[in-house]
C-alpha cells in the first residue's frame, strides 16, 4: 500500500481494469463515477493523487483548492488536455500529466469516415432501413483516384497515413516537426497547398490557441469545391459554423466528424429524452452527407486499458519522482 488514490469519471467499462490494477498492483485506490467537484476535494487525504476523465474544465480556483487540501498529482485519462488550465496548474503547485494510448483505433475509425463520407452510406443506410435499395444519388468516389491531406502527423497522424498508403492515393501531409519515416509514403507541404490540393483533409492535431478554428471560412476558402473534411481529433479545431455554411453551399462535399464544437455536456450521455441543448449539432448532423458519431474513435479495449493504467502509473511516477514523458507540468 502506499499513496491514496482517487479515480472519478470511472465508467463501467473501465472497472475491470481499475479492478484487476487494485488487485495485481495492490493500489489504495477509490472509484467514483461522480466528477470531480470543488465539493469533493475536502474529502480527499492530504499527498492523495487525483485520476480524471471526462471534459470538465479545471481552472485556477480548482487547482488552488487542490494544491490547499494537500493534493499536488493529478492525470487525466485521455491524451488531449485543452479543458486543464496547465498554467493555473504550474503556478499552485499541481503536477499535471495525460496519457498515451495506441493510435490504432483512431487511425482505423478515422478511415473509416473517409470510406463512409466517400460512399455516401449515410444516405444508403437510411434508405435500406426503410426498404428502399435504389442506387441514384449513392455513386461514390475511388480512394485511388484522390488526393489525401493529413494536418498533423503525429502518433495517430501517422497511423492514418500509413494505413492510407495501401489504397493507392495521394498523401500529402503538413506538420511542423515532419518525419523522416513518413517521407516514402507522404509528401509533406505547407497548410496552403495542402487545403488546395487535397480531396479529402483529416485532422490529427492538438487543440490549442493556435490550432482553435483550424478549419474556418477563410481556410475553406482555400480549398477544392466539394472537399471532404474528417475529425477524429477535437471539436474546436473546426469552427461549427463555418461547417454548417460550407455544407450549405456545398463547398464541403461531405463531412465526417467523431466531434463536434460545444459537445461537452452532451457527448458520452443518453440525451434521447431531453429538450436538446445544442442547435448547430442538430442542425448539422442532419444533413444526408454529414456523419456525426459521439466521439468514440477512441473506444476499443486495448485503448480503455492503456488509459487506465496509464493514468495511475502516472499518479504513482510523479509521487516518486520520476521521469514521465506524459508529464505536462
Amino acid at each position: 500500500m502506499g499513496v491514496e488514490l482517487h479515480a472519478f469519471n470511472v465508467r463501467d467499462d473501465e472497472l475491470p481494469f481499475f479492478d484487476e490494477m487494485i488487485k495485481d498492483e495492490h493500489l489504495d485506490l477509490t472509484l467514483s463515477a461522480n466528477d470531480l467537484t470543488m465539493e469533493m476535494i475536502p474529502t480527499l487525504d492530504p499527498g492523495s493523487g487525483v485520476c480524471i476523465q471526462g471534459m470538465r474544465t479545471y481552472e485556477y480556483a480548482m487547482f488552488h483548492a487542490l494544491a490547499e487540501r494537500g493534493v499536488h498529482f493529478l492525470t487525466t485519462r485521455t491524451i488531449g488536455y485543452n479543458n486543464l488550465d496547465l498554467n493555473a496548474a504550474r503556478s499552485c503547485g499541481v503536477h499535471v500529466a495525460n496519457v498515451n494510448y495506441p493510435p490504432n483505433g483512431v487511425a482505423d475509425y478515422t478511415v473509416m469516415m473517409i470510406l463512409l463520407c466517400l460512399r455516401n452510406y449515410k444516405q444508403a443506410l437510411w434508405r435500406t432501413n426503410c426498404n428502399d435499395y435504389s442506387l441514384e444519388g449513392l455513386m461514390g468516389r475511388d480512394m485511388k483516384d484522390l488526393t489525401i491531406g493529413i494536418i498533423g502527423t503525429g502518433k495517430i497522424g501517422a497511423q492514418v497515413a500509413r494505413n492510407l498508403s495501401g489504397f493507392g492515393c495521394r498523401l500529402i501531409a503538413y506538420d511542423r516537426h515532419p518525419k523522416e519515416e513518413l517521407k516514402n509514403i507522404v509528401t509533406y507541404v505547407d497548410l496552403d497547398t495542402l487545403y488546395a490540393k487535397s480531396d479529402v483533409i483529416t485532422v490529427h492535431t492538438a487543440l490549442t490557441k493556435d490550432t482553435y478554428h483550424l478549419i474556418s471560412l477563410r481556410t475553406l476558402e482555400k480549398m477544392k469545391d466539394g472537399v471532404v473534411l474528417i475529425n477524429c481529433a477535437r471539436g474546436a479545431l473546426m469552427d461549427v459554423e463555418a461547417l454548417i455554411r460550407g455544407i450549405e453551399t456545398q463547398k464541403i462535399g461531405a463531412l465526417g466528424i467523431d466531434c463536434i464544437e460545444n459537445e461537452e455536456n452532451i457527448v458520452h450521455r443518453n440525451r434521447k429524452t431531453d429538450i436538446f441543448p445544442n442547435r448547430q449539432m442538430a442542425y448539422l448532423r442532419q444533413f444526408k452527407n454529414v456523419v456525426h458519431t459521439q466521439h468514440m474513435a477512441f473506444y476499443t479495449e486495448d485503448a480503455i486499458r492503456s488509459m487506465v493504467y496509464e493514468g495511475i502509473h502516472g499518479l504513482l511516477a510523479m509521487e516518486e519522482g520520476k521521469e514521465l514523458k506524459t508529464q505536462l507540468c
